[in-house]
């Protein structure tokens, strides 16, 4: 399919979104920009719909408590894997409340518990606050803490956009370090893992498609992430024990290189990795299925290829388990 393909769903979304009246988000600094973040999710997102366990939570973090949030399509479960979510919104915008009908969705059809971080937001708190704050609750996540009512046997890390980067950040961050339990599986969703410039679906795909070049200077001006620091991109990492990866992408993001690139290297490196990019579709589809309804077959798509991985990659490591305690 044609490189700059757009859905007809997708075309009518943009045509509305493009021609909107008032400042864009980027000129409206950083509380307004996310007060209208949330106050799209009626209009552009799918209903959170029903589960057994959906309830806030409070986790321990280097420079306070971080609020999270707890799904589950289950009262009660065995001992078993809990998916760790990082929203995406550029380490601006972006809440529990504004990717929980995402997050809902990704505990009823993975079968799995699901905990969203709230971790803390530039430009207030620039980088390192983020990735600091998701270690940090990943890292209780594995404990097994009563507050979740769960036993953790593994972890499966996943998020979007900013919060895609943060999902390979923390899982590098765990295989250098172990926690109490393995990351098991990452989903990182149009993942930011460079300098956005050096990739041609930049200059390609930075005007008029939801992300643009001006809302890409902000978010990463107010992030502000050195140089000099690895987890600022995590492409620049080593990737040599990274557990089994799906990576997912959008056809018309000015960042999609960003995941070709991180699945290129991971498969250099002998890591086991699924890529699936969503032809014709944008940046942050995952929160627009009312919007861009096309939106749901990407991300039915995307579990159908996690589910099993997970599976999988939780019986490899009972074995391996076993194995060490005969």
């Amino acid at each position: 399919m044609a490189e700059d393909y757009m859905r007809p769903d997708v075309q009518a979304f943009l045509a509305y979104l493009n021609n909107v009246p008032g400042p864009k988000m980027h000129e409206m600094g950083a509380p307004a920009a996310r007060a209208m973040y949330v106050a799209m999710r009626p209009l552009a997102d799918a209903d959170v719909g029903e589960l057994a366990v959906l309830k806030n939570i409070s986790i321990p973090g280097p420079a306070g408590n971080i609020p999270a949030r707890l799904y589950d399509a289950r009262d009660k479960r065995e001992p078993g894997p809990v998916m760790v979510f990082f929203h995406g919104g550029g380490f601006v915008i972006g809440d529990l409340e504004s990717h929980e009908p995402y997050c809902a969705e990704a505990a009823r059809q993975l079968d799995i518990p699901v905990v969203a971080i709230d971790y803390r937001l530039a430009p207030e708190h620039p980088f390192p606050a983020a990735p600091d704050d998701c270690e940090a609750a990943t890292r209780w996540i594995a404990s097994s803490p009563a507050e979740l009512g769960r036993a953790v046997t593994s972890l499966v890390l996943s998020g979007d956009s900013a919060g895609g980067n943060l999902t390979i950040v923390t899982t590098q961050a765990l295989r250098d370090k172990s926690a109490a339990v393995p990351v098991i599986a990452q989903f990182p969703i149009y993942p930011a893992v460079d300098d956005h410039e050096m990739f041609a679906s930049y200059d390609q795909h930075k005007i008029g498609k939801l992300l643009t070049e001006e809302s890409m200077t902000w978010f990463f001006d107010s992030y502000a992430a050195p140089a000099s620091d690895i987890r600022g991109a995590p492409l620049r990492h080593t990737h040599t024990g990274t557990p089994p990866t799906l990576i997912m992408t959008a056809g018309l993001d000015p960042i999609r290189d960003h995941g070709r690139a991180y699945a290129a290297a991971l498969a250099q490196a002998g890591v086991t990795v699924s890529y699936r990019e969503a032809e014709g579709n944008i940046h942050g589809f995952i929160c627009l299925r009312r919007a861009v309804p096309s939106s749901t077959g990407d991300i039915l798509g995307a579990f159908a290829v996690l589910k099993p991985m997970i599976a999988e990659a939780e019986a490899d490591r009972v074995m391996r388990q076993a194995a060490q305690a005969a």
